[in-house]
């Protein structure tokens, strides 16, 4: 286990830890919670291969040219009009004035904006079929976004997906509001082994999707359907990559993205971290160089390196937060703050300003971030290991890293925890619920308790379905580990409206740690979702203060 860790990058970096003088003060709470202070982005959108529109922070739009560097208004903030708020979708042809939209479930296409509306589909009825728009699980687990419509390059036809849920069934919850009764929403949401999905394929037309090859990372491949041609386009190996960005500003961007013109000739560089984030127009015909800084966030530079006290941050095969002032003589208390999910990835170099910033600065925490077996982004073997059996590998390196951190010798061993939203909530529950011995407390926001009650398309992606691997599915429940929490602080969170993890989740752990007679805290959120948005999230992060704060009090 240990030796794949260690193939990663040991990169060592320090956010901020200049002159800590008596005048500066911690990152707080209101901080945090009011985004008082936070950096800057630069959103553009490319209309040519050298032209970019930006709508500045009066709501005017200017167009730029990228080769000249010519600016001027395109539209001002008077131009607008608000979209009525029951539209569904709207999507402009690529060429020409043309749109199509979505309206109560059904397609519309225009002309222009101010012609009369032509009814594509006509059956579009709300949980039943959907036209244009995804439903439910679709929008979550496939497309990623509420889009269903897709325009040829030249706004000759109009391509739309159609989906008939008349068959799936409903997850129902109450939103209770402030009438006399409450009102019962209706989702279609498919469980597993519920209506499994037919394969087919069309006469001439079936594809062979190979995802990695022996060296377990992704490659390139272009595919002519008429003469099977297959040609590499990526070479095998990390060094057929042209990298863009690796010499632009190393200390302080090592996490890029890039927003390319329409040919390429030019882009903007995304830089997240570890530094402050940095926005740069970019040329790219040739060796690629900086054109302009569009977003440098010099004024938080400020704010951050003569107001404040911030955490010094290390990567390494984990990322830790230490205090400002850190003493490694000392013992501190440790804050494991987890996700765990398939492909996913907690330890990075994004630069970010949240609550574990202040917990660390102000509460002088120690938080730690690790990504185990299962994560993505150190290739396949890695990522592949909790195929079929969620809950396992996720689960167990969290408890191998925390035993690695007690060893650093600054780690208060009596004062260990962890938190987790959604699979982190997961994962921190089948930890807690491991009987390790190591933890002291735990928090579970909207956390699943078992596989059987979450969506069909993620569950069955990565644990089949239950008559295919039965012990998986038993293995994998929070529930059945409810006995081992006798030992530790537990404070469970959910919304009852949660449309995602549903707040069924949350109720069949209660029921199985009151059934087992184990004392925990538990907190619901009236009519709030997934996110415990609004007041809702205030609250939240207050009342997690207090219960960390009672974990974290050292003994007298």
């Amino acid at each position: 286990f240990w030796p794949h860790l260690l193939k990663l990058e040991l990169v060592s970096f320090t956010v901020f830890s200049g002159d800590e003088s008596a005048l500066k003060r911690t990152y707080s709470f209101n901080d945090f919670y009011n985004d008082t202070i936070r950096y800057k982005t630069y959103s553009l959108h490319w209309i040519s291969d050298n032209e970019y529109l930006h709508k500045t922070s009066e709501g005017h739009i200017y167009l730029h040219n990228a080769e000249t560097k010519e600016s001027s208004v395109y539209l001002s903030n008077s131009t607008f009009v608000q979209i009525p708020p029951v539209t569904q979708f709207l999507v402009w042809a690529p060429v020409g004035n043309k749109l199509a939209y979505v309206w109560d479930y059904n397609i519309y296409l225009k002309k222009n904006a101010t012609a009369e509306a032509i009814q594509v589909t006509h059956n579009g009825k709300v949980n039943k079929i959907h036209n244009g728009v995804p439903d439910w699980v679709y929008e979550e687990e496939v497309f990623a976004s509420n889009e269903a419509i897709w325009w040829s390059p030249q706004g000759k036809y109009l391509a739309y997906l159609q989906i008939n849920d008349t068959g799936v069934h409903n997850i129902e919850y109450s939103l209770y509001g402030n009438d006399q009764y409450p009102t019962t929403v209706f989702i279609p949401y498919p469980k597993v082994s519920k209506y499994p999905t037919p394969y087919f394929a069309a006469n001439n037309m079936s594809f062979y999707k190979v995802m990695s090859n022996d060296n377990g990372y992704k490659h390139l491949h272009y595919v002519e359907a008429v003469s099977n041609g297959v040609i590499s386009i990526s070479k095998s190996g990390h060094s057929a990559a042209e990298c863009l960005t690796c010499s632009l500003y190393q200390d302080r961007c090592q996490y890029n993205s890039a927003y390319f013109s329409l040919n390429a000739s030019f882009f903007r560089m995304d830089c997240y971290g570890p530094g402050l984030p940095l926005f740069t127009l970019m040329d790219n015909r040739g060796p690629a160089k900086e054109i302009q800084v569009l977003e440098d966030n010099k004024k938080l530079e400020k704010i951050l390196t003569t107001e404040l006290l911030m955490p010094t941050i290390k990567h390494l095969w984990y990322q830790m937060m230490f205090p400002p002032n850190f003493d490694s003589s000392k013992k501190y208390p440790l804050l494991i703050q987890v996700y765990g999910g398939p492909a996913s990835q907690n330890t990075d170099y994004v630069f970010r300003l949240e609550w574990a910033t202040y917990l660390c600065s102000t509460e002088k925490v120690i938080i730690a971030s690790f990504d185990g077996r299962g994560s993505g982004y150190q290739g396949d073997e890695i990522m592949h290991a909790i195929y079929g059996r969620l809950g396992t590998y996720e689960v167990e390196d969290q408890i191998s890293a925390v035993r690695k951190f007690i060893e650093m010798g600054f780690i208060d061993k009596d004062r260990i925890g962890m938190w987790g939203w959604s699979y982190g909530g997961y994962v921190t529950s089948m930890v807690l619920g491991s009987g390790s011995g190591l933890f002291k407390c735990g928090i579970a926001v909207a956390p699943v308790a078992k596989w059987d009650y979450y969506d069909a398309v993620y569950t069955e992606r990565y644990m089949h379905r239950p008559e295919e691997n039965t012990e998986s599915y038993k293995n994998s429940t929070v529930t059945d580990r409810a006995k081992n929490f006798e030992s530790v602080q537990y404070m469970l969170v959910h919304g009852t409206a949660d449309d995602n993890v549903h707040f069924q989740q949350a109720a069949q752990i209660s029921k199985a740690l009151v059934e087992n007679q184990v004392d925990f805290e538990a907190m619901w959120y009236t009519d709030k979702d997934h996110g415990l948005s609004g007041k809702a999230r205030y609250h939240l992060y207050a009342h997690l203060n207090h219960f960390l704060q009672n974990c974290f009090a050292e003994k007298k």
